[in-house]
């Protein structure tokens, strides 16, 4: 469980505050499922108190902020995930025998011709 970024609070986060600068907008949504760098985790009380500077619009969810409930289906889809990728004999993609390719900021390069 996440603490509320707010200096001070030592509340669980329930929230999750990020601003939108070209838009000049703060949202407040619902606890993301990952800490960001540019995002701040609100306990309920913060999140609901939330005000912008003068020109800013707040943009909130409008339901009831609640801490995040991980089902037992969720657990067991991580289990078998982690499972799954330690698996000695599954099947590893080959890299592209000709060529080049790239996959986001990554480069895929040949393997050694066998000739």
């Amino acid at each position: 469980m996440r603490r509320c970024s707010r200096t001070g609070c030592t509340e669980f986060a329930v929230a999750t505050l990020t601003y939108v600068y070209a838009d000049s907008t703060a949202v407040v949504g619902p606890l993301a499922t990952q800490a960001e760098p540019h995002s701040y985790d609100l306990c309920n009380k913060h999140a609901h108190r939330l005000t912008a500077p003068r020109g800013w619009e707040v943009v909130r969810f409008e339901g009831e902020f609640s801490p995040p409930q991980h089902s037992s289906d969720d657990l067991t889809a991580l289990a078998e995930a982690v499972r799954e990728a330690g698996r000695v004999d599954r099947p590893i993609e080959a890299a592209p025998a000709t060529g080049t390719g790239r996959r986001g900021h990554l480069r895929v390069l040949p393997g050694p011709s066998e000739d």
